[in-house]
């Protein structure tokens, strides 16, 4: 059963979860917010332990708040559920860090060995494809590991550099290290798995999908990674279609008209 309640900031208990790093800056804004509304309550357990909002109860203390709203749930939640309500609220609403997210999923895994990707994207209400790209790290090497918790690359190249071996990871941090952009890595990437193993090609690649949709995708002889990056290329220009309120019968006149400039 859940109560919802106020509680003094004395009352509240932190316990370790999967935020690693605070921005004091970022802490005091939010605190400046909660002053004039908490739009969202903390989760605790009976003795006060935070669940979820320890960002929140952060920020409260900072700016000198006195209580905070909290939902207690008198549930015997086991470790996963916890870490399940943190990563949750942290990945959508606090801005960790890539490693951080990366660490979190890891733990995730570890503590439910029977779990797929699949299952960790369904209980964290992210896409499969963003939970992959959030594992990647783990198959790269210590070096680029480093280099992600350095905060000295993203996720994604760490996720393009997971998907060629070892040696060629080393060289490809190196190149980006040195100034080398996303999109250069993604194309080194390209290149190298090309050379590695060599692709069957197609003119045109098109199937249902599961919901019904077909996807279809031509072009001159086509790997399966042109088509990866093609509907990557896609998806991109579509989201932008979308946050300009285009419907989809004016994007697709749009990318033609865009095609047809030299």
């Amino acid at each position: 059963m859940a109560n919802l309640t106020h509680k003094p900031l004395s009352w509240f208990k932190t316990a370790p979860q999967a935020r690693r790093h605070f921005d004091e800056a970022e802490l005091r804004r939010l605190g400046e917010s909660l002053k004039v509304k908490q739009l969202q309550p903390v989760l605790a357990k009976p003795d006060g332990t935070l669940i979820a909002g320890e960002r929140r109860f952060r920020a409260a203390s900072l700016v000198g708040l006195k209580d905070l709203q909290v939902i207690i749930t008198d549930e015997a939640l086991t470790d996963t559920q916890i870490r399940v309500f943190q990563l949750t609220e942290n990945v959508h609403r606090s801005d960790l860090t890539d490693a951080e997210k990366w660490r979190a999923c890891e733990e995730l895994l570890r503590l439910n060995e029977g779990w797929s990707n699949k299952d960790l994207a369904e209980h964290l209400k992210l896409s499969e494809g963003s939970v992959t790209k959030y594992l990647s790290p783990s198959r790269c090497t210590k070096d680029v590991q480093d280099a992600l918790e350095a905060g000295r690359i993203g996720i994604t190249t760490a996720y393009e550099l997971s998907r060629v071996a070892e040696a060629e990871q080393v060289e490809l941090l190196h190149l980006k290290e040195t100034g080398a952009s996303r999109d250069a890595v993604r194309e080194r990437v390209r290149k190298h798995k090309q050379s590695s193993a060599p692709q069957v090609r197609a003119r045109r690649i098109a199937f249902p999908l599961p919901s019904g949709v077909k996807v279809a995708v031509s072009g001159e002889e086509l790997s399966l990674d042109d088509f990866i990056d093609a509907l990557g290329e896609a998806q991109k220009e579509a989201r932008k279609a979308r946050d300009q309120s285009l419907d989809a019968k004016t994007f697709a006149a749009v990318m033609r008209d865009k095609a047809k400039k030299p």
